[in-house]
């Protein structure tokens, strides 16, 4: 079992930054493929940004890539995202995922574990 607690979220004027940090339970981190998702208030769940378990491979959705970058430390058991240039389509709760295969997936269904998620709110 794995616990994920997100954190970080707030809001920021556009143009400003964020990080969000995702700290997780268990010993075998570096065995989890991690990834954020955020949903925005009546869309769809959708894939940010994906980490492999030894974190060396990311993958970012094209709606972020130049402007979000993940990363992850396995001593820490905590993956993180930095955000910048934030745009008020970000807007959103923002979750950490973790699945027990190290290659990254895009897909929700793929992830067993999530967080209660955080909010991130980019006023214009």
């Amino acid at each position: 079992q794995v616990q994920l607690v997100e954190s970080g979220g707030g809001l920021v004027q556009a143009g400003g930054s964020l990080r969000l940090s995702c700290a997780a339970s268990g010993r075998t981190f570096s065995y989890y493929a991690m990834a954020w998702f955020r949903q925005a208030p009546g869309k769809e769940r959708e894939f940010v940004a994906g980490i492999r378990g030894s974190g060396g491979t990311t993958y970012a959705a094209d709606s972020i890539k130049g402007r979000f970058t993940i990363s992850r430390d396995n001593a820490k058991n905590t993956v993180y995202l930095q955000m910048n240039s934030l745009k008020p389509e970000d807007t959103a709760v923002y979750y950490c995922a973790a699945r027990p295969w190290i290659n990254i997936a895009t897909m929700g269904d793929e992830y067993n574990y999530w967080g209660q998620g955080t909010q991130v709110t980019v006023s214009s």
